[in-house]
């Protein structure tokens, strides 16, 4: 069979075929960010004469080393990839596609890795778009940047990088994808943890308008931004870290392994993201995240979605049934907390009544120790809630509204994990197969369902395809969440004491 050849902006690229589908790896859609490029906004990639390959991963985001990321028992190397592989010219994407040429018009979906703004790459396994494109999917991925590159505004630098990368991407998307089979009038963006929250920062950019027809968040929120100032906090204690000043002149000038050694060193317990205008945002889980510039980015997502942001696009949102558990079970956090009063104080600037919510809680889940408790209410404070209310600010437009939760709990760790966050991953993209995702530390377990797993891939495809996931559409009336486990099951306002309780809350 003849490799794959499909023209391009800047140049002709020569693929492969794999698992029966057309694969294309490592196309530049914006130039290499270094020397005078280093935190600016991304420029297009020079033209290449001739033919390009495109069969195999770029080089990755400068990014932290995966140990500083491992959890006991508990294998996460499916998740982030191999860490950083050098490279200047890192800001590329990956194509599968069933069919090459234009004129195809398949549906796209765009996926956007997560990590907590600090790592991931395009080059994970678990995101091998090949199971999409042999269901009639074109599938695109990429690479941004990440961590201080791409999420720390300095003094004389371009703010939001790892974003506009994002932004630079889609528009890669939309001039080239035709070419690859797919119709860039049915894009659909999605992404999961950091990347569900780069869509739903995405939704209420007006530079991203137009560049997508339909998005999907897994475990994200419309309300996890910074204040310039609390970006500010960071930075200052960055170049504290590294004896300069908090700008680009002094910190571009830092080789990139110092930087991210510095990074490393500048801990989330260091920086106290508490202002007297706004909260930390992520509870100390990271440091790096989009900054609410006045540029880019005017105001927190969910008030711009309020205000009629992306209307017309349609959105299906959803969490996992137990985020937290990933980071509080295999830690030991959950069992430290054994006493009321720990959880309480470990609740304190979260909620203005922590230990009536602490009681809502206990009176919906009856039996359930305190720390448990703990998790299930960071759960909703960090991911349940804010997604509702993305939903809710979203319902009134003319697009549509679907909302999910992916409640098949995981055995491992003795099932102390339950629905973590991450868990659907696997699920999504139908690769239950990959090395390390099942197992005795595999976060999937030994034996998942892959009969689940198909199923949600098809609805996740039958949204992209038509804006519908077979469920019906969330509204303020009926509230519709489609419980997805063994067996699915349709469910009007899960759960109304807790969601309640968050009432006034941030």
């Amino acid at each position: 069979m003849t490799n794959p050849i499909v023209q391009t902006d800047a140049g002709v690229v020569i693929g492969s075929y794999e698992q029966d589908v057309a694969t294309f790896r490592g196309i530049p859609f914006a130039a290499p960010p270094v020397g005078p490029r280093r935190f600016a906004a991304p420029q297009p990639p020079e033209p290449w004469d001739g033919v390009r390959e495109a069969r195999a991963y770029s080089a990755t985001p400068p990014q932290l080393d995966p140990s500083t990321r491992r959890l006991p028992g508990l294998d996460l190397a499916p998740l982030f990839g191999d860490g950083w592989q050098r490279g200047d010219d890192y800001l590329t994407v990956n194509v599968w596609t069933p069919e090459v040429g234009a004129g195809s018009g398949s549906p796209v979906m765009v996926f956007i890795f997560g990590g907590a703004f600090v790592a991931g790459s395009s080059a994970v396994p678990l995101y091998s778009g090949a199971r999409f494109a042999r269901d009639g999917v074109v599938f695109v991925n990429f690479n941004y940047r990440v961590g201080v590159e791409g999420f720390l505004p300095l003094e004389g630098g371009e703010t939001n990088l790892g974003l506009r990368d994002q932004i630079a991407a889609l528009r890669w998307v939309q001039e080239n994808i035709a070419g690859f089979g797919g119709d860039p009038r049915n894009v659909t963006i999605f992404g999961e943890s950091s990347g569900a929250l780069s869509v739903d920062t995405l939704l209420s950019v007006p530079a991203a308008r137009g560049l997508f027809r339909r998005a999907i968040s897994q475990s994200g929120g419309g309300q996890h931004t910074m204040s310039r100032e609390q970006a500010g906090l960071v930075a200052a204690r960055l170049a504290e870290t590294l004896g300069v000043a908090p700008a680009r002149a002094d910190i571009a000038t830092i080789p990139f392994e110092r930087l991210i050694e510095a990074q490393t060193q500048t801990l989330v317990t260091s920086v106290n993201l508490n202002t007297a205008r706004d909260a930390d945002p992520t509870g100390g889980l990271t440091l790096f995240m989009p900054v609410r510039d006045g540029d880019l980015i005017s105001t927190q997502p969910v008030e711009a979605l309020r205000q009629g942001a992306s209307g017309d696009v349609d959105i299906l949102v959803g969490t996992n049934a137990d985020e937290m558990n990933l980071y509080y079970a295999p830690s030991g956090v959950v069992g430290m907390l054994d006493n009321d009063e720990k959880v309480v104080a470990s609740l304190a600037g979260r909620h203005p009544d922590p230990a009536s919510l602490l009681a809502t809680y206990r009176a919906s889940r009856p039996g359930a120790q305190p720390g448990a408790l703990f998790s299930a209410i960071m759960t909703d404070w960090m991911f349940g809630i804010p997604t509702l209310r993305l939903a809710e600010a979203h319902a009134p437009q003319p697009g549509g509204t679907y909302v999910y939760e992916f409640a098949w709990p995981t055995p491992t760790l003795g099932g102390a994990l339950g629905t973590c966050h991450g868990l659907e991953l696997g699920f999504v993209f139908d690769t239950l197969d990959t090395p390390g995702l099942t197992g005795p530390e595999g976060m999937a377990g030994e034996r998942p369902p892959a009969e689940l797993a198909s199923q949600v891939h098809r609805a996740w495809i039958n949204f992209a395809r038509t804006g519908d996931p077979g469920w019906p559409s969330y509204n303020a009336q009926s509230r519709a969440v489609m419980r997805i486990n063994t067996p699915w099951a349709l469910v009007n306002d899960p759960r109304p004491e807790e969601r309640q309780a968050w009432e006034g809350a941030r």
